[in-house]
């Protein structure tokens, strides 16, 4: 009976080896881990949002809609709990990339607006924000492609022959991917832009020289 089941293990072996089993598994824990970088990296950049938004505030409150169009994206990103167990859900994951790409738009917009406020664009705090968010944004877009080039082999591996047939044994089924539309969207960094001199101010011109006889604005006075 024991010589059976050392039998049956080997076999067992032969065929997962063969038969893509372990390069499943192994696809799997990739995708954890990359999956993994790619949430990390956007909580990055949802944790630089309070001070950012609270920064501009103090210089240009009146911008609320924007404002608050970035405070409502974030709040949204951070209502989707974005597990390991979300990338088998491909719902779930269009709504993770659609809220995502509409915090990426929301920001951009902010940053526009800045541009129309020189003292904020100076501001060291707003300016150190900047940098912290560009250098966020290369994170994730660099963590996204690792995760979509993971994802790829997975999904290779569980429609190719024989693993395929290894996979669908074992209910395993392709994982969860960016789209082309949400890609699209959410692969738009937000401008940033340092080091760039402000337009100058132009000198405000010359008033014109009054008119010897300019009739609407006075009136000549009638000779006797």
């Amino acid at each position: 009976m024991k010589k059976l089941n050392i039998l049956i293990l080997l076999m067992f072996s032969l065929f997962a080896g063969g038969c893509g089993y372990n390069a499943l598994q192994a696809g799997d824990e990739h995708i954890k881990a990359s999956w993994a970088e790619v949430v990390n990296q956007y909580q990055r950049r949802a944790d630089l949002i309070p001070n950012l938004v609270e920064t501009v505030k103090g210089f240009a409150a009146q911008e609320k809609d924007v404002l608050l169009g970035v405070t409502n994206a974030r709040s949204k990103v951070g209502s989707i709990q974005a597990t390991p167990e979300l990338v088998n859900d491909p719902q779930a994951f269009a709504r993770f990339s659609q809220a995502q790409g509409e915090l990426s738009s929301a920001l951009s917009r902010l940053l526009v607006v800045s541009e129309n406020y020189p003292q904020l664009k100076s501001d060291a705090n707003f300016r150190d924000l900047q940098a912290q968010l560009e250098g966020t944004e290369n994170r994730i877009a660099v963590a996204r492609k690792r995760y979509i080039d993971t994802v790829r082999e997975y999904n290779t591996i569980v429609r190719s022959f024989p693993s395929n047939l290894t996979a669908m044994i074992f209910g395993i089924k392709e994982k969860a991917q960016f789209t082309v539309e949400n890609e699209k969207e959410i692969s738009k960094a937000p401008k940033v832009e340092f080091g760039k001199p402000a337009a100058p101010t132009p000198a405000a011109p010359a008033p014109p020289a009054a008119p010897s006889s300019p009739a609407s604005e006075y009136t000549v006075p009638a000779t006797k």
